[in-house]
């Protein structure tokens, strides 16, 4: 049991995925984590800033624009799995109870975020974890036009692996002792990345209490 919990502390660690995998573990785990719904738990914005700070020590022995061009397509190619996935067989999740690799409230914030937000999604969602896994899964399930799938899949694929890949290469190279406070950074990723969540939380959870309250004075 401690062995299987080891694993997944593994897994969940961006440092550890890199220095132990090294550019084809990082692609899978990429690839799952935009694509597949069991990967929802798994690193992506955090990974993508390792993978960039990393690359500019010499751990990972990469040019950083290759870097970011097999990210794009581990990354594209996970969403058109989800989006394939969703077109198949994604509406049957919605019937499926959560388990230890699924938790349909993902899917149905994932859900409502399209609903609220639109085809736009698809690039939006890129910056959000646990919704960039679930999105083109709905993309699919609503049948949203390959091409224009396709689209806005590389388009919020090129923002999101760049922006995270070369900041954390540059700041590697040009600000002394970046990889000493390396889990520092990966804490105020995770802790940046998980406001939207809190704020929606908490604003259903008072919208549901303010519902109640007007339901009572009616009463």
């Amino acid at each position: 049991m401690d062995g299987i919990i080891d694993f997944f502390k593994e897994l969940v660690n961006p440092e550890s995925i890199i220095r132990h995998g090294g550019i084809y573990l990082l692609l899978i785990v990429i690839f799952a984590e935009t694509g597949l719904f069991i990967g929802f738990f798994l690193p992506g914005d955090s990974l993508l800033f390792t993978a960039g700070l990393l690359c500019s020590t010499g751990i990972l022995r990469i040019h950083p624009l290759f870097l970011v061009v097999l990210i794009i397509i581990a990354a594209v190619a996970g969403n058109l799995t989800g989006y394939l996935f969703g077109k198949k067989i994604g509406i049957l999740l919605f019937s499926r109870k959560s388990g230890f690799l699924f938790r349909q409230e993902h899917l149905v914030a994932a859900n409502e975020f399209y609903n609220k937000h639109g085809q736009k999604t698809i690039i939006l969602s890129r910056f959000l974890p646990i919704v960039r896994t679930f999105a083109p899964i709905i993309a699919g399930i609503v049948n949203l036009k390959y091409p224009r799938f396709f689209i806005y899949s590389l388009v919020g694929a090129f923002l999101w692996v760049t922006s995270l890949v070369l900041t954390g290469y540059y700041m590697g190279r040009y600000i002394p002792k970046t990889q000493e406070y390396l889990e520092y950074i990966v804490i105020f990723l995770i802790v940046v990345t998980t406001i939207p969540f809190v704020y929606n939380w908490m604003k259903k959870k008072f919208t549901k209490r303010g519902l109640k309250n007007k339901s009572k004075e009616s009463q």
